[in-house]
């Protein structure tokens, strides 16, 4: 009888080391290792390509800008380095199993401007035609324009209009411009993308370190619209349904313009005048969040 007693008390004694509590999240040493796994993956990218994302703002500076189109194919690999967040991690998992780590991504602009235009030069018919250089030329005119031609009809099947979205950009252009001539970057924030919001912002430091004040109108309707470019930037290589839309656009518009010193002096421009400006912007919209509407991304200097 005492040696059956003195057995269970062992066997109890032992118990409580057999098995550690363990939470239903993981150790840390689990979380490390999935952090690990997921560098692997090719999140250790991140801070390159955001790198390449703040010299392209640097548009609205008047920088020439190259962006290299194999960004935007390596895009979904490293699921851009955005809102990433680890979402479960098994404790004790297998070596394999440790390499899937599930990944949630919340993106609202890619942060770049992909394959910025540039005026082609014309060249000679003769050219274009009977030389090697020419046809090479040609050829990527044509690539150029279907690339813009099958996003215009991917937005088309989420319901876009030519002339709705060129009224909508006229009103987002003289509004954009009217709040970086008060100053507003409240409001300023909700109508550009985050990239463009710091561009702007340090924008208006630097008017505002020169000027007091600045005086600004544009005289409706505007003289032109027109599309120069169309892109689509995928972020999901299994779903071709996620995608981000960005369209360049020429605006003519007659403006005022008058800036002030702090003595409420003149000392530049003349808004008794108006003056033709010509302006490209580029607009970006997701067609994969619900209610997602334009905004500006980009300005291209002419």
């Amino acid at each position: 009888m005492n040696f059956i007693t003195l057995r269970s008390l062992q066997t109890l004694y032992r118990t409580p080391k057999i098995r550690p509590f363990t939470s239903p999240i993981g150790s840390s040493a689990n979380y490390s290792c999935g952090i690990t796994n997921v560098s692997q993956l090719g999140i250790q990218k991140t801070s390159s390509f955001l790198s390449n994302s703040h010299s392209a703002f640097s548009l609205a500076r008047g920088h020439k800008m190259i962006v290299c189109s194999a960004v935007a194919a390596e895009f979904s690999v490293f699921s851009h380095g955005i809102g990433v967040r680890l979402v479960t991690t098994q404790a004790k998992a297998p070596p394999q199993a440790r390499q899937k780590v599930a990944l949630k991504v919340s993106m609202l602009s890619p942060g770049f401007i992909y394959e910025p235009y540039s005026p082609r030069q014309q060249i000679p018919f003769w050219q274009r035609w009977f030389t090697r250089s020419g046809w090479k030329r040609t050829k990527d005119d044509i690539i150029l324009e279907l690339k813009s031609a099958y996003a215009i009809a991917k937005l088309r099947k989420k319901g876009y209009s030519k002339k709705q979205f060129y009224e909508e950009a006229a009103i987002l252009y003289k509004e954009i411009n009217t709040l970086i001539a008060n100053g507003d970057k409240t409001s300023l924030r909700k109508a550009v993308t985050e990239n463009m919001y710091s561009a702007l912002k340090n924008e208006i430091k630097l008017r505002e370190s020169k000027w007091s004040k600045v005086y600004w109108e544009m005289i409706v309707p505007v003289v032109k619209v027109r599309t120069l470019r169309a892109r689509l930037i995928g972020v999901d290589r299994s779903d071709l349904e996620k995608v981000f839309v960005q369209l360049t656009l020429e605006i003519l518009a007659k403006q005022k313009f008058e800036a002030y010193n702090s003595e409420g002096a003149v000392v530049a421009g003349d808004k008794s005048k108006e003056v033709l400006v010509r302006d490209i912007w580029v607009f970006e919209k997701s067609l994969f969040h619900e209610g997602a509407f334009w905004r500006l991304c980009g300005r291209i200097p002419t």
